[in-house]
């Protein structure tokens, strides 16, 4: 089947796209692993021997990152609802977080150990209809923030991907009655067009 135009110059900016180029020299999946590794940059919420776990991490990119940075003490587990293919020391689970058997699943690979970091880079399928993906977007948002508030130890950091919009403001809202610093970041990596913004917290509290 023929490709249309859209995506044909979609294909072709993707293809010539400078992060893509990198990440396929640097053996990273994804050009998102630079705006993960921009925000630590910044941040400084990576260490050494970290329990890291990661919401939307297909294809895996940010989990490539997670590991390389906690090290081989350190413990990394993805979830994604698209299978993600296998990374030494990385766990992975694949299903729908908003289902209760595979949070279950990811609580068990936790075994009510705190969590140092929880990245979510979870974002729903969009429609191209503002009305209808900004409050999925954002629901999804309040899930990983609700786990995060859930598993994090004290001094703790939340990473995210948002977007602006209806409901963004009440979410930063309750984000700042959890974490002691809260920042808003959009990594060079994220294209300019993109409504998308990452929200970096840290000083969990109790």
């Amino acid at each position: 089947m023929a490709r249309s135009k859209t995506s044909q110059k979609w294909l072709d900016r993707h293809v010539k796209d400078e992060y893509v180029q990198r990440s396929i020299k640097d053996g990273f999946r994804s050009r998102a692993v630079y705006k993960l590794l921009e925000l630590d940059e910044k941040s400084k919420f990576f260490k050494k021997g970290q329990t890291v776990v990661d919401l939307g991490a297909a294809p895996g990119g940010w989990l490539q990152v997670a590991a390389q940075k906690v090290g081989e003490k350190g413990k990394v587990i993805g979830l994604d609802l698209l299978p993600i293919d296998a990374l030494e020391d990385v766990e992975t689970i694949e299903g729908d977080f908003q289902d209760d058997e595979i949070l279950h699943q990811l609580q068990e690979k936790i075994k009510g150990q705190e969590i140092d970091l929880v990245l979510s880079d979870m974002a729903p399928n969009m429609s191209g209809m503002a009305a209808v993906d900004q409050p999925r977007a954002m629901y999804l948002c309040e899930l990983a923030l609700y786990f995060a508030v859930e598993h994090l130890k004290p001094g703790g950091w939340f990473v995210s991907k948002v977007f602006q919009g209806e409901g963004f403001e009440p979410f930063l809202k309750e984000v700042r009655q959890h974490f002691g610093k809260v920042v808003m970041r959009k990594p060079k990596a994220s294209r300019p067009k993109s409504r998308e913004m990452y929200l970096v917290a840290g000083g969990f509290k109790l």
